[in-house]
């Protein structure tokens, strides 16, 4: 079954307001959270709108995952997850220093930065699942060596 996303007209205004060098950035984070949905059998509908002004993606069962780019932190743009659930610190505990992280609640990324896909995908597919393995050691996820 194809997912089905449900879109807000403010959130195409908001990546047209994204500087041009800024906006393929963070159009390739919206695509890999669509392709990481698509790719979860129990993920049918995603609601894509704004929260807090950042375009912001919504599943049943899921914790909401945001993304921008900020004019007082022109060289880095980001991938915000809920500051309170267990999300950043179990991709830091897998992860390590793959990613550069903001407390409990973002991954950041350089403007050169190569994105690791595959793992950022892993990352977001977490999120998107949440409710369901947040009561599981590293959200049913296993340390990579």
């Amino acid at each position: 079954m194809a997912l089905k996303i449900i879109k807000n007209p403010d959130v195409s205004a908001k990546f047209k307001s994204y500087p041009a060098q800024i906006r393929p950035k963070v159009k390739r984070l919206r695509a890999l959270i669509l392709e990481c949905a698509k790719e979860l059998e129990d993920v049918i509908e995603m609601e894509e709108t704004l929260k807090w002004g950042e375009p912001s993606y919504l599943v049943k069962k899921g914790s909401t995952v945001r993304i921008d780019w900020k004019a007082k932190a022109p060289d880095q743009y980001a991938i915000y997850f809920k500051c309170t659930s267990k999300l950043v610190s179990t991709f830091k505990e897998i992860y390590g220093d793959t990613f550069k992280y903001e407390k409990n609640r973002a991954i950041l990324f350089g403007l050169e930065d190569t994105i690791p896909e595959e793992e950022l995908k892993s990352c977001i597919g977490l999120a998107l699942r949440y409710h369901k393995v947040k009561d599981k050691p590293l959200l049913g996820m296993q340390e990579t060596d």
